[in-house]
């Protein structure tokens, strides 16, 4: 039943313990384009789950053995992130909450309509995508940062929180002109075309705080 598809972000895992069900959703989401991992339990799936894959999941709250919130806690131990749609045929209150509770994208009572499925699936595939994104861009932001020099980085900051070339110059002990030049050294590095640009990769780094710039005026 498990289709043998590559590490793709838009992979969805499909874990349900009905094979008739398990079946026709695989069916479903492959028949819109989308690559299917399906599996009938929910320790299968987890055994075969690389940390480095991407999608999300759909995933039956009741099942034998390893239930939809014993996988849901496993994830989050492996520090897993993936979108988890829960699908259940009882969707008694307290299960509902504490899935919500613990990170749940969504919750579709079986038997459910096919397009509020695949709804739901694009958008938890998208928030995925767009959680990666950023995170990839915080990892890149930070590879940027460590390629600076000391003196670079001693003006970086500054220059980043909004002081002048004359106020690093003051606080560094050299020259106006040495600042600019290492201005325009820190810019290039960066790949940062304007002022803002840098201070946006100061706050993405952690290194400054965005509430505690220096007043233009």
């Amino acid at each position: 039943m498990s289709n043998k598809s590559g590490p793709d972000t838009t992979t969805v895992y499909v874990v349900d313990d009905d094979a008739g069900m398990l079946e026709s959703t695989q069916w479903l989401l492959e028949s819109v384009g989308l690559k299917v991992q399906a599996y009938s339990d929910g320790r299968k799936f987890l055994d075969a789950l690389e940390d480095n894959r991407g999608g999300c999941v759909i995933l039956d709250i009741r099942m034998p053995g390893v239930g939809g919130l014993n996988v849901q806690e496993e994830l989050q131990k492996r520090a897993i992130e993936l979108p988890i749609i829960f699908v259940s045929g009882h969707a008694d209150v307290p299960i509902v909450v504490r899935a919500f509770k613990s990170g749940a994208f969504d919750f579709i009572e079986k038997p459910f309509n096919e397009q509020l499925l695949l709804d739901s699936v694009q958008q938890a595939l998208a928030a995925h995508q767009q959680s990666s994104d950023l995170q990839l861009g915080d990892e890149q932001t930070g590879a940027l940062i460590t390629t600076l020099t000391r003196r670079e980085r001693d003006v970086f900051l500054p220059m980043a929180q909004g002081y002048t070339s004359r106020e690093i110059a003051d606080q560094l002990g050299v020259s106006v002109k040495t600042i600019d030049l290492y201005r325009a050294r820190v810019m290039k590095r960066l790949g940062a075309e304007r002022l803002p640009d840098l201070t946006g990769i100061a706050i993405t780094a952690g290194l400054i705080d965005p509430l505690h710039l220096r007043s233009e005026s």
